[in-house]
């Protein structure tokens, strides 16, 4: 089947190992001290090792590969877990949670982004302001895959592309990211598209002064960073860019 996939550049790979650690689903090793795309069935295609390396060495290409295959990604997951698994020294106070109720450690997509936890708060309870918050929402619509490429309000923009989970894991988003800024969201996992291609022709054809790119830590979210990084390479312009990443539990790292 014809479909998307990473390509490694061998001239360009320093050996690094980003790659391969940032893979996670393990279609990527280190083969004689060279990034080496050794199981094509195992890329998914969401790019979570483009923004890892560090010389541009990885891109997306469209050809012919074998689908991927989930089911074969979580069972050497599940395989070499079980091979480097070690008896605990002592018992532990309380046992784990599966990821979604799945035992064994599988998650439903293959990717660290699923996996359940809970958010423990200081605060007791949740208290309606006196003062609601106003929204800094500037335009309509939004998302990635809907907004018109020759919107009038984008002259002059000062951009905000975002993975649209940061609206829900950071409190302070419209003051601080939104508000002053055109807001486009999407989310690479889900959408099942890459929005370089759109985010290349929105920055082409307007006066874009800035971009923001807000995103999750989880993995999958490097793909929406990868495009809007690509996305400004593409369109030939030196635009100042700026690179936040929210935690799950909202903090924000840069």
């Amino acid at each position: 089947m014809k479909r998307k996939i990473i390509h490694i550049d061998k001239d360009l790979c320093n050996g690094c190992g980003a790659c391969a650690a940032a893979c996670h689903e393990g279609a990527i090793e280190m083969v004689d001290g060279k990034a080496v795309l050794t199981r094509e069935d195992y890329c998914d295609g969401l790019g979570d090792c483009l923004p890892a390396c560090p010389t541009g060495a990885i891109t997306f290409e469209e050809r012919e590969a074998p689908a991927y295959n989930e089911a074969a990604v979580l069972a050497a997951k599940t395989q070499k877990s079980a091979e480097s698994h070690k008896p605990p020294l002592s018992k532990p106070s309380a046992p784990s949670m599966p990821a979604h109720g799945m035992g064994g450690g599988k998650l439903p997509c293959g990717c660290p982004g699923t996996n359940s936890k809970r958010i423990v708060r200081e605060e007791s309870a949740c208290a309606v302001s006196a003062s609601p918050v106003t929204s800094r929402l500037s335009q309509w619509p939004v998302q990635i895959k809907l907004v018109p490429v020759n919107a009038p309000y984008f002259d002059g923009a000062n951009l905000l592309i975002a993975a649209d989970c940061t609206a829900y894991a950071y409190g302070n988003i419209h003051e601080e990211f939104i508000c002053g800024r055109v807001t486009l969201i999407g989310c690479p996992k889900l959408d099942e598209e890459d929005y370089a291609e759109k985010l290349t022709a929105i920055i082409s054809k307007n006066n874009i002064k800035s971009v923001t790119i807000l995103r999750m830590e989880v993995p999958c979210c490097g793909g929406i960073e990868n495009a809007a990084k690509r996305a400004i390479q593409a369109s030939g312009k030196f635009l100042p860019r700026r690179v936040v990443t929210v935690t799950t539990d909202g903090r924000l790292i840069e």
